[in-house]
């Protein structure tokens, strides 16, 4: 059997000398995407509401293939992963996707969060979760109303206030992926946030990326205004940002912070860099199709090519570098890797029994 990707000597050495000796031996990823490519749609969308970049790094994600990728990644260690779908656009089969996810969070002992539709009433939501044994929703922007422009959109229109209604009534989690240009920084994405906790306290809401702070230009007074809030909690999934997590440490605390993927895309061999605020993965040139129209994206050759490792390897070492940058303990460093989301999915409802597998 040919291995999901190659792992190289140069991601064999990265790993371990930086990242194994860092790391807890248990570790809960709290944010992961597993999908069949049956599952959606071959339709192109006439309004792009998403950078389409992640999508050149897996067609799908089988619950196998994640698995597979944590036994490549980190040897020696047990992951336990949180897992959704993949759902974004109106066209896709968020119905099938969730009864997958589903299947696959019953037969692996992994807990899981249903795709939400913004459309689905109070009753349905509830129903749909309740059903399918999920410990809450992630929900996405794009499939807000197709008629609003992207840049308007906000935060209550891919997640309602009769959806919150419902997960704070069962003390759920609400898996969050901002919108709005301006990510963390934006003053509405803030205050909309700082309101939810207020008017629905038992949502247990992850706000995942780190708000989107790719770049230092993205954060602003952010966390100026968000260290008074309690209870939300968020993931450092896709970012490689030091200064971001360190922010966010200063912040908030270790205590209120999860290590998150955002598998497959973290597959990707690459290193990322800001000019003008503006992200940019480079990648070794060729592996990943056509990227010139992609202002994300830029490919690079020779020794800085045969340089790059994993998204996934270049995520954790900036956060390694934050918690040094930081003081963290190594009873800080578990608690972000593992001990903080074990609290937060038991509280959600997960059975103890899942914390054998991490």
């Amino acid at each position: 059997m040919n291995e999901l990707f190659e792992v190289k000597a140069i991601d064999r050495e990265f790993y371990q000398r930086q990242l194994q000796p860092f790391l807890p031996a248990n570790i809960i990823d709290i944010h992961t995407h597993v999908w069949l490519d049956k599952f959606q749609s071959r339709q192109e969308e006439t309004v792009v509401r998403a950078v389409t970049w992640p999508h050149r790094v897996a067609l799908d994600n089988s619950i196998d293939d994640l698995m597979e990728t944590y036994r490549l990644m980190f040897p020696g260690k047990n992951v336990l992963p949180l897992i959704f779908g993949m759902s974004l656009s109106h066209r896709d089969d968020i119905h099938g996707g969730n009864e997958y996810v589903r299947e696959c969070s019953q037969k692996s002992h992994v807990p899981a969060l249903i795709f939400a539709n913004p459309k689905w009433s109070e009753v349905e939501f509830e129903e749909r979760i309740t059903t399918g044994n999920f410990l809450g929703a992630k929900v996405y922007l794009t499939l807000s109303d197709p008629r609003i422009p992207e840049k308007d959109i906000q935060i209550y229109d891919f997640l309602p206030h009769h959806q919150l209604k419902v997960l704070d009534r069962h003390g759920w989690i609400a898996m969050l992926h901002i919108p709005r240009p301006g990510r963390l920084r934006d003053p509405l994405n803030l205050a909309q946030i700082v309101e939810i906790e207020k008017k629905y306290p038992n949502v247990r809401v992850i706000i995942a990326h780190v708000g989107r702070a790719y770049c230092p230009e993205d954060v602003g007074n952010a966390f100026e205004v968000l260290a008074d809030t309690q209870k939300v909690v968020f993931d450092i999934s896709a970012n490689t940002s030091s200064e971001a997590f360190q922010q966010a440490i200063r912040a908030v605390g270790p205590k209120r912070i999860l290590f998150g993927s955002d598998l497959p895309i973290l597959r990707m061999r690459m290193r990322r860099i800001c000019e003008g605020g503006n992200y940019v993965n480079l990648v070794p040139r060729g592996l990943y199709g056509d990227v010139s129209g992609d202002s994300h994206m830029r490919e690079v050759d020779g020794e800085e090519a045969r340089e790059l490792t994993f998204f996934m390897y270049e995520e954790i070492d900036a956060f390694r570098r934050a918690a040094l940058d930081t003081g963290l303990t190594r009873n800080d460093i578990n608690a972000v890797f593992c001990g903080n989301a074990a609290e937060l999915l038991c509280g959600a409802g997960m059975p103890a029994s899942f914390l054998n597998r991490a």
